[in-house]
C-alpha cells in the first residue's frame, strides 16, 4: 500500500515552519520513522508534510550552565557518536546507540521520537532518569517543561496545537555518577520489551543518589520511585540491589501482547533493573 498524495515542504527557518503548520492538514516530518509507515498504511493521511531537517537551530548541540542543549533534529546516530554527548551525558548516548539498526539511527531524530511518545521507545527511560526538560515553540512563543510532565499517556503528550519540540536539555553528568541502559529488545523491531535506565552516585560506599527510568513495561514510561527509595542511602551491596530491583513494577500493571505475557514482562523488568543498577554502581566506583 502507498501513501495518499501530499504536498512536501522544506522550510529553512522555524518561522516558515510555523506558517506552514498553521494549516490543519499539515504534519511536521522529523525523520519519519513512525509517520511514514503510518502514511503507507493509510493510518495517517496529511495533506502537507513539513520537513524540518534544514532548520539549523534544530540540529545544534551545545553546553550551557551545566546543561547539554540538544536540538530536536539531532539524529540517533549523531547522539550516539557525538563526543560532547558521550562525555557529558553517556546515558543518552547509550540509549541512542541501542535504537533499531544503522538505517533507523541515521534517519530517526531525538525530537521526532520524543514527540511521538511511543510507550516502547528507548529514550523515555533515559530522559526520565536524567530529569530532562523539553523545549517547545510555536508562533505564539516558547516554553520549557519537565519531560515527566510532557509525557501524558500512550502516544500522547502535553504539546499544544501548532507547537514543535525544538530541543531537549539534560544535565552534564557529575563525576562519581555511574549510568547504564539495559533493555530486552524485541528481535524483529529492536524496540524494548522492557528498558531500564539507571543513574547512581556513590558517596563513602553508599548510594547517595538514584534515578531509575523504565520504558516498555506499561502504556507510559515512568520513574521507578520504589526502587529509588530502597536504594537511597543504602550500601551498594548485591542484596540491596536485588531487593530494590524487585520493586520496579510496584504500582503498575505490566502490559501483555503477542511478544510476552504481563507476568513475563514483569520478570524481565526486574532482571533489567538489577542489571542496570549493578552496571551503574560499577561505573560510579
Amino acid at each position: 500500500m502507498s501513501a495518499r498524495e501530499f504536498a512536501y515542504y522544506v522550510p529553512a527557518s522555524l518561522q516558515d515552519a510555523f506558517a506552514l503548520l498553521a494549516d490543519e492538514e499539515a504534519k511536521p516530518l522529523a525523520g519519519g520513522m513512525s509517520l511514514i509507515p503510518m502514511m503507507k498504511l493509510r493510518l495517517a493521511a496529511p495533506g502537507k508534510l513539513v520537513d524540518l531537517r534544514r532548520i539549523p537551530a534544530l540540529r545544534a548541540i551545545s553546553e550551557q550552565d551545566g546543561m547539554l542543549h540538544i536540538g530536536a533534529m539531532t539524529t540517533h546516530y549523531e547522539l550516539e557518536s557525538s563526543p560532547a554527548v558521550r562525555l557529558s551525558c553517556p546515558l543518552l548516548a547509550a540509549a541512542a546507540a541501542s535504537i533499531g539498526d544503522v538505517q533507523v539511527r541515521n534517519a530517526g531524530t531525538l525530537g521526532g521520537s520524543v514527540a511521538h511518545a511511543d510507550p516502547s521507545a528507548d529514550y523515555p527511560a533515559a530522559l526520565l532518569a536524567l530529569e530532562a526538560t523539553v523545549l517547545l515553540a510555536s508562533a505564539k512563543g516558547e516554553r520549557e517543561m519537565a519531560f515527566s510532565d510532557f509525557l501524558v499517556d500512550t502516544f500522547s503528550t502535553a504539546m499544544e496545537p501548532g507547537e514543535l519540540v525544538t530541543a531537549i536539555r539534560v544535565p552534564v553528568e557529575e563525576k562519581g555518577t555511574g549510568v547504564h541502559y539495559q533493555k530486552h529488545p524485541q528481535p524483529a523491531s529492536g524496540f524494548p520489551m522492557v528498558g531500564v535506565a539507571a543513574r547512581i552516585r556513590l558517596e563513602n560506599g553508599k548510594i547517595a543518589f538514584a534515578r531509575i527510568g523504565v520504558t516498555g513495561l506499561t502504556g507510559k514510561a515512568y520513574r521507578a520511585a520504589g526502587v529509588e527509595e530502597r536504594l537511597s542511602g543504602a550500601a551498594a551491596t548485591p542484596e540491596t540491589i536485588e531487593k530494590a530491583a524487585s520493586a520496579v513494577t510496584d504500582g503498575t500493571t505490566p502490559s501483555a501482547d503477542i511478544h510476552c505475557s504481563s507476568e513475563y514482562r514483569a520478570h524481565l523488568a526486574g532482571v533489567a533493573a538489577a542489571r542496570a543498577i549493578r552496571a551503574a554502581v560499577a561505573a560510579a566506583q
